[in-house]
């Protein structure tokens, strides 16, 4: 992956996407794919807002079964079936436990009544993957740091689990391998219009300065809390989400609980050995450049955990790290914004710029495609979409189980622990077999970037190498996502800035100059 500012002065394209988050990733890929002349560009770093600052789920939906959106929880099981096998290395399965209390919202009837639905709407579905019961002895066991007072009983079931930002970079990439050309840090400065018809927009990259006139048939809108910039109106809500880290907590299983406080659930997941803990759902009407955790979020977010774990309670101190994103709902009238639908709409207007509201990370693929579709009926193309059950760009491509078995033990020969190796395979895929060879070149390389965290420092060196990296918070956010999983301290975000410097070529001015963004923004 490399940036390349000149090409989009090369040719005329037929689509401009404007956006780099997950939709615009795999309007891209999609695209590309179907052989269109494809450019994307992204004000900042790929995934940089929404995109990465998810519940890291490829989930159906569980809870809206409640408000009777079937249609919904049904498109996106079917997406989450198909991301399993398309992409083992990417998605991995994720098993839930729910716990009934004596004053639970919900008794145990309802809840089987709800996972049976869940499960049937999910189709045909390996048994490994139903809903099963287990009785409040049981699921202590099962989640041994829960609190068992009141405690009748519980159930698990099926969902998957991801990292968002690779998610995102991997399409990309695979838009670039397929022809397209994709920017991050590239603003769309103004849109081009010819007898009310959109030609083509002027592209600033943010590094140089320079700017471009990109010709292009047909715009997407698909920069999520920035759309209104493109499209002159607010059509949509926005709904801030707030995730902390913890110490770890769960073993492999996560936990869906609703809190007391106003009904809605969140949840309490394993991520790279530690808890994650989220989401917050409130209305946002503050500046979008600045979304920012609030005390608010902390108090609301640690109290509802509490209520569920044994003592001792986790406090502010034990907080390792936090990130607050923006969802982009469709308006409404509903008084909360966990009642607005999930779902996503194509916004087209006048001028023909082709604008996507809502959506949800997991049914992206399906709503990018549509998006595609009307694309090539506009262009008078004929060809069909492509993705859904594709291979991602680095899939193995051979049996999985078989491939990972083999590179772990490559993985370990070289001196990589077994946990830090599993997770190089779901980070990287195929493309594991680069940062081997480095392990190999310099031995160094294959311990931990960081005691406590399952990254090594091979892995750094490449992702600053080949993934676009244009910041030191491209690398150890998104990349990496180091800044939201260690308290860093600034002896240590320097020293990681002087490999990564030595990475990138860059000067002890420019260093110096990245490592203090990185200070004021996050330590």
């Amino acid at each position: 992956m490399y940036r390349d500012f000149a090409r989009l002065k090369e040719r005329n394209f037929d689509v401009l996407i404007c956006g780099g988050g997950v939709y615009g990733a795999w309007t891209a890929y999609d695209a590309a794919l179907r052989g269109l002349k494809v450019a994307i560009v992204d004000q900042g770093d790929w995934a940089g807002a929404t995109s990465s600052a998810s519940s890291k789920l490829i989930h159906g939906g569980l809870r809206y079964l409640e408000s009777l959106d079937l249609k919904l929880v049904r498109k996106t099981l079917a997406e989450r079936q198909m991301l399993l096998q398309a992409a083992p290395h990417r998605v991995w399965p994720l098993r839930f436990g729910v716990p009934v209390y004596k004053d639970s919202r919900m008794g145990s009837l309802q809840l089987k009544i709800g996972l049976l639905l869940y499960d049937l709407l999910a189709g045909t579905v390996p048994k490994t993957q139903a809903y099963r019961y287990h009785s409040a002895a049981e699921f202590a066991e099962r989640f041994p740091h829960l609190n068992t007072a009141g405690l009748t009983g519980g159930f698990t079931y099926f969902d998957a689990q991801t990292d968002d930002a690779r998610f995102v970079l991997e399409l990309i990439a695979g838009s670039e391998d397929s022809g397209a050309v994709c920017l991050n840090y590239c603003r769309v400065e103004r849109l081009l219009e010819h007898d009310g018809r959109l030609r083509g927009a002027v592209c600033r990259d943010r590094i140089t300065g320079e700017t471009a006139e990109v010709s292009a048939a047909l715009i997407v809108n698909t920069a999520g809390q920035w759309s209104a910039r493109l499209h002159g109106g607010n059509r949509y809500r926005l709904s801030k989400g707030v995730h902390l880290i913890l110490p770890k907590a769960l073993e492999n299983d996560a936990l869906l609980l609703t809190a007391q406080a106003d009904g809605r659930v969140f949840f309490m997941m394993p991520w790279y050995g530690l808890t994650l803990l989220g989401t917050t759902d409130t209305d946002y009407d503050g500046d979008i450049e600045q979304v920012a955790v609030e005390a608010e979020d902390i108090r609301y977010l640690l109290s509802e955990a509490n209520r569920v774990l044994k003592k001792p309670n986790w406090t502010e101190d034990d907080i390792i790290g936090r990130f607050a994103g923006l969802r982009v709902l469709k308006s409404g009238d509903e008084a909360s914004p966990s009642a607005v639908s999930r779902d996503w709409s194509l916004k087209i207007a006048g001028n023909g710029l082709l604008s996507s509201i809502g959506g949800k990370l997991t049914s992206a693929r399906e709503d990018a495609e549509r998006i595609v579709d009307t694309v090539c009926r506009q262009l008078g193309v004929g060809a069909a979409g492509q993705t859904f059950g594709k291979a991602f760009p680095w899939s193995p491509g051979t049996d999985y189980a078989e491939w990972s078995a083999s590179v772990l033990y490559q993985a370990t020969q070289l001196g990589i622990d077994s946990i830090s190796a599993h997770w190089l395979l779901r980070r990287h895929g195929r493309r594991v077999a680069y940062i081997l060879q480095l392990c190999k070149q310099e031995p160094d390389l294959a311990q931990r970037i960081t005691p406590a965290l399952p990254f090594i420092m091979a892995d750094l060196i490449f992702c600053a190498r080949h993934e676009m990296v244009v910041h030191l918070e491209d690398l150890l956010r998104r990349r990496l996502p180091l800044l939201i999983l260690a308290k860093l301290a600034p002896s240590e975000l320097r020293r990681l800035a002087s490999i990564g410097a030595e990475a990138l070529g860059w000067d002890r001015a420019t260093m110096n100059l990245q490592l203090n963004s990185c200070v004021q923004k996050w330590l």
